[in-house]
């Protein structure tokens, strides 16, 4: 049950009547003024979509969605899927530790890029093929022709992954007459970008298209230590399309695509010097301290980043007159190696790299109706298969011991009387160069799914649509981690049992020896001790730095791993046709995401399979322990995160007038089981939060007052929740507002087009985006209360001015975030380094001209 949110209700109330009274106004107003008819370039562009899998108006679909054109993508200068929420406040991307690692995020609800073993619930589909990582969908978007974000579940027809949202990109098809483009670009930073497509026929029934993209940047930050700018860019891609239509009613078309990567990202920024900066400058480290924004670091690695993408998918579409037959078969192949500093200090203390590999095939089968009559349908079957092949590790460096030494009281600290009762020379703990982690992963996948809906006629104007989605998902996931971290490894309950019997033998006798020291060998030690006998274990104090403790592996004894999910989803909609300008809908719809499987370093063994003990202390009775698979230092936490299941409610309404046109949705959305996925410092916590909700308002409308303007604004308003999170890695978040997810978010923007003399043109842009105050994270360090002081808000203004030729020349001279605005896109506590605060800055000020050719 949601607290707190009364006056939040009321908001959303006021914003809805506020949004409802502007357009009653706007709609008397231009139906007094405006004639019988507009003239041709004063009516609003009719936009088709393709949301429901059949081509329909955006104006009549009664589905919430934005749809961003290839020409608005091109005068605002997005450059990829990253850039476009600046056009769609309800889309949120963020990039963090690496050019992989980009979340999308619809309404408050999205997650996934940190983990190869979660797939997105905000699903990326570029041609109707499904691309299951925001690595395999990051690269610039090539002969684009719109793009769709889809707010709210979508798992009837898009299927398991869809909890959230989607995101459907959809480019040109190849023409039957030759044409083409050549771009290129130059910007600050020694930016370039070059583009170029060719198309035209290839025969009677066939024709082509190839395009080529190139993006490079010098990067916008320096790191002092090694004498590298990072956060560059530098990456390519090359497509080919074809299409063959034999007859009227067949069409066939393959696409081959290729795409890769290799930049040094992303820059982790000091927003904190907590107390240990003191102990790295003693070992000779360097800190840019307490400056996020000076895009200046110390870091003795370069964020070293390589991605390759390929793929082929082939569609086939029949066309038997009533009914209209689509096949989709893909096959997707994605290549990641990541190896960077995790300290973020020019101190040689410890590294991290990541490698992984996935295939993906999939095959979609639909078969549509197009009945004159009041019932129509719509069936399909999907399959989907992926492998999942991953190696990563951490890695201590060879200034380690050193830093060690100093967290702990230098050559006399407990590590030297370890390293002496274990017979190890003085100083080895942590000084060999290589040790940690090394691990080896993979999960691989099956799913299938049947959908279809129905279409009903109630009325000429009332059309009730229902729909369904059965998916059967299994996964089976392993997990083998090897640790050669020595300490870690060390039960420090046990040494300091024997240390203290050792050392109280003589003096009380073996007997009453051991017994003190049972008793005290879960006891961490107080500052200063009192005199007699001990009464704590002296070594406890280190088991902060036992970072990297053996690990149990899976599958195993107990754990299977190897999940099965089923779920039947389903949507109700009402759809009502107003008049010619005016629709107008309800629905309601379910969603559901699959299990994830956490597929990182803190992977453990669940609550209910293991208590953590030692011998000494007598531990509990569990599952693994009496399978005789316990080992030194295990503990708990989550092999995977059980599945997400999605509810919506909305109403919408959508007009066009002779000047413009406009959307209005109110929605009341809730995921149960919400798949949250925390960065710890070494890996990550993934969880289930009982229950987050969100309830909104979304409005979008474009109006053109006269002839040479367009204006256009979008805005978002979100009541976010988390109903139920007992479990969190902050405690208990109940009733607690999440992190990262602002209430108001909106976008405007103003197209003036001036005509010039020979039918050229000059174009002006202005587009500015703005996204409410917000705290950064949940938590740091297992403590919510360390978050709250880290907010941020964002204002960026874009702008830009086109002149074209009427020879096919364009010359742009464009700016993104002109005023040079900046703030954090995420924050986490400093690996290994209590009280530090690290985090990731956004991008500077860009800003350049291009020309482009188009014939």
């Amino acid at each position: 049950m949601r607290s707190n949110t009364t006056s939040k209700i009321s908001r959303v109330a006021l914003l809805s009547s506020i949004c409802l009274a502007s357009i009653g106004f706007a709609s008397v107003a231009q139906a007094q003024t405006a004639p019988a008819a507009a003239e041709p370039d004063q009516a609003p562009e009719v936009v088709i979509v393709t949301a429901t899998k059949r081509e329909t108006t955006l104006q009549s679909i009664p589905v919430a969605v934005s749809v961003t054109s290839a020409d608005t993508i091109s005068k605002a200068q997005v450059r990829d899927l990253n850039d476009l929420q600046t056009l769609v406040p309800s889309l949120r991307v963020s990039t963090n530790q690496s050019s992989s690692n980009a979340t999308f995020i619809i309404r408050g609800f999205g997650n996934g890029a940190n983990n190869a073993g979660i797939e997105p619930s905000v699903a990326i589909f570029i041609d109707g093929v499904y691309r299951s990582r925001a690595a395999a969908g990051i690269n610039d978007l090539p002969n684009l022709q719109r793009v769709e974000v889809l707010r709210g579940p979508q798992s009837t027809l898009f299927g398991k992954n869809a909890s959230a949202g989607v995101i459907s990109v959809v480019t040109r098809e190849p023409k039957f007459e030759y044409g083409g483009s050549a771009e290129v670009s130059f910007g600050n930073f020694n930016a370039i970008v070059a583009k170029a497509d060719v198309t035209g026929p290839l025969g009677e029934n066939a024709a082509g298209s190839i395009a080529f993209g190139l993006n490079k940047r010098d990067g916008y930050v320096d790191n002092l230590a090694i004498g590298k700018k990072i956060n560059d860019r530098d990456r390519y891609y090359i497509r080919g399309d074809l299409v063959i239509k034999p007859s009227d009613q067949l069409k066939v078309r393959a696409i081959v695509d290729y795409d890769h990567l290799e930049e040094l990202c992303c820059a982790v920024v000091n927003v904190k010097d907590g107390p240990t900066g003191a102990i790295i400058r003693g070992i000779g480290g360097k800190i840019v301290s307490n400056s996020p924004f000076s895009d200046q670091v110390q870091s003795e690695i370069a964020p070293v980043n390589e991605i390759s993408n390929q793929g082929v998918s082939l569609q086939i579409d029949y066309d038997f007159g009533k009914w209209q037959f689509t096949s989709i078969s893909a096959y997707r192949n994605s290549k990641n190696f990541s190896d960077g500093d995790i300290d973020f200090t020019s101190a040689a203390l410890a590294s991290a790299y990541n490698k992984f590999e996935i295939d993906t095939l999939t095959q979609e089968f639909r078969l549509a109706s197009s009945y004159d009559g009041p019932l129509n349908f719509l069936l399909g079957g999907y399959l989907f298969k992926e492998e999942i092949d991953q190696q990563q590790g951490v890695v201590y460096q060879k200034d380690f011991r050193a830093y060690a030494n100093g967290l702990t009281g230098g050559a006399s600290s407990p590590l030297a009387l370890i390293e002496n009762a274990l017979g190890l020379p003085v100083g080895t703990t942590f000084q060999r160069q290589g040790t940690g982690t090394t691990e080896d992963m993979g999960m691989k996948n099956d799913a299938a799914s049947l959908f279809g809906t129905i279409d009903y006629k109630i009325t000429p104007a009332l059309t009730l649509t229902a729909g369904f989605n059965y998916t059967d998902d299994i996964k089976k996931a392993r997990i083998n981690i090897l640790s050669t971290d020595t300490f870690s490894g060390l039960d420090l309950n046990a040494f300091g049992a024997g240390f203290l019997t050792n050392a109280l033998t003589p003096v009380i006798g073996a007997t009453n020896a051991a017994a003190v020291a049972r008793s005290v060998a879960g006891t961490p030690c107080p500052a200063v001790q009192p005199p007699g006998l001990p009464t704590c274990n002296p070594f406890l104090g280190l088991r902060a730095l036992q970072f990297q403790p053996p690990f149990l592996n899976i599958p195993n004894a107990v754990e299977s791993g190897k999940t099965n999910d089923s779920k039947t989803t389903y949507s109700f909609r009402l759809a009502w046709e107003i008049n010619d300008n005016w629709n107008a809908y309800a629905s309601y719809a379910t969603g559901f995401k699959a299990t994830s499987f956490n597929l990182s370093r803190d992977s453990r063994p669940f609550a209910a399979d293991f208590i953590p003990g030692n011998p000494i202390l007598n531990p509990a009775p569990s599952r693994i322990r009496n399978a005789g698979l316990a080992v030194t230092n295990l503990s708990t936490g989550t092999r995977f995160a059980g599945p997400e299941e999605a509810t919506v409610s909305e109403i919408g309404v959508k007009a066009r007038f002779p000047k413009g046109a406009f959307n209005l949705t109110l929605f009341d959305q809730e995921i149960a089981g919400f798949q949250s996925n925390v960065f710890t410092g070494t890996g990550f916590q993934l969880a289930n939060a009982g229950t987050q909700s969100s309830k909104g308002v979304e409005f979008d409308a474009t109006y053109r007052p006269i002839r040479p303007l367009t204006l256009s604004f979008a805005m978002t308003y979100l009541d976010p929740l988390y109903d139920d999170f007992k479990q969190s890695a902050f405690g208990d978040l109940s009733g607690v507002q999440p992190a990262g997810i602002a209430e108001l978010t909106y976008s405007a923007s103003a197209t003036y087009v001036q005509p010039l003399a020979n039918g050229e043109r000059l174009t002006f842009r202005a587009d500015f985006f703005h996204e409410g105050e917000t705290q950064i994270a949940d938590g740091l360090e297992g403590n919510r209360a360390a978050a709250i002081p880290y907010t941020r808000e964002i204002n960026t203004l874009n702008g830009g001015v086109l002149y074209t030729m009427n020879n096919g020349w364009e010359l742009t001279v464009w700016g993104r975030n002109l005023t040079d605005d900046r703030y954090l896109t995420t924050i986490f506590a400093g690996v290994a380094q209590s009280g530090t605060v690290s985090g990731y800055p956004s991008q500077p000020r860009t800003y350049g001209v291009s020309a482009k050719y188009i014939w």
